[in-house]
């Protein structure tokens, strides 16, 4: 197996979210199956490598960088195009190509769709994101009837259902860093989360979802949107609820019902098993020994790709194709 080098613009700081602690966490499933770590090319940090000094080195056959951080994707590629490297996909829009020789591994199927119809040509694999042994149930006494967090929520959750429960019940409405997030959930009946607003805004998508399944994960029932990789998991009226159903007063009905029925949606743990450590670290020793093999063989791109030249040209030879029919059956 080749070294890893999972780039990333800083592991603290501004870029401190989500997504980064994703990465990490996948960079430590890598770390399982061979050499791994990380590799900065905005800030430089302590006891950490930084791209410009990796890239002096004379001979790096042996690596594979992995990309990851959207905005920075085109530049690293083409920076990087003389080099193995990966695509770490989480969400999508961000409106850039890459060539069939760049390997694609997808948070979700929703990701793993949209590259294989924009990138048909490359290797693509999912692999989602892991749900840490932390988030699980407890089975303690749950404190909370509704959870909120203010970040990606939509102005209808904040600003319209917020106000009508919170007479209502025991809401609690996070605005800022949580450090254990597993135990709010696990105080929590319910957990609100509404963010197809957010990256409608940002036109993006959402890349995998995390809080949903982390809070069903620790036997909390979700009222959620169900936009772009949410939907890989969620299933209304099954495991989990549709948020902003028609109106205000239906929402809040169905709240207050969810919180006094003792039928409870949610998932099992073997729902949850592919999302856990023993699962992805299989999973993802699979890709690896696949995308190995391939960059073995240093192949090149022999398969026309799918440019927009190109379909403008197959659907003129399409619409020619059909003009032609119907002049022979004249």
């Amino acid at each position: 197996m080749r070294t890893l080098y999972f780039l990333l613009p800083g592991t603290y700081g501004r870029f401190a979210c989500g997504g980064l602690w994703a990465e990490l966490k996948t960079l430590n499933l890598a770390q399982q199956i061979c050499t791994a770590a990380v590799v900065t090319y905005r800030q430089r940090e302590k006891d950490t490598l930084f791209l410009e000094d990796v890239l002096a080195r004379s001979e790096l056959e042996d690596v594979i960088f992995v990309l990851s951080w959207g905005f920075d994707v085109p530049k690293l590629a083409r920076q990087l195009r003389s080099h193995h490297t990966i695509y770490h996909a989480h969400s999508t829009g961000y409106g850039f190509r890459l060539p069939a020789t760049v390997p694609i591994i997808t948070v979700s199927r929703n990701t793993l769709g949209y590259w294989g119809q924009q990138s048909p040509q490359a290797l693509l694999y999912y692999l989602p994101n892991l749900i840490s042994h932390e988030f699980q149930n407890r089975h303690q006494p749950r404190d909370i009837d509704v959870l909120v967090q203010v970040r990606k929520s939509s102005e209808y959750l904040l600003k319209q259902l917020v106000p009508a429960l919170q007479d209502q019940c025991n809401l609690v409405l996070l605005d800022g860093y949580v450090a254990d997030l597993a135990d709010l959930f696990n105080r929590s009946h319910l957990y609100l989360y509404d963010s197809a607003e957010y990256w409608a805004q940002a036109r993006l998508t959402e890349g995998f979802g995390l809080p949903p399944l982390e809070a069903m994960a620790c036997g909390c029932q979700v009222f959620s949107s169900v936009n772009s990789s949410l939907a890989d998991y969620l299933d209304p009226g099954f495991n989990s609820y549709k948020i902003a159903g028609c109106s205000v007063d239906y929402d809040v009905a169905r709240i207050r019902q969810a919180l006094t029925s003792p039928t409870r949606l949610g998932l099992t743990e073997t729902d949850l098993a592919p999302y856990r450590f023993q699962a992805l670290v299989h999973r993802l020793e699979v890709i690896l020994q696949d995308i190995n093999h391939f960059f073995d063989g240093h192949y090149s791109l022999t398969i026309a790709p799918l440019t927009a030249r190109r379909l403008l040209r197959l659907r003129w030879q399409r619409t020619l194709a059909k003009l032609q029919q119907r002049l022979q059956g004249l």
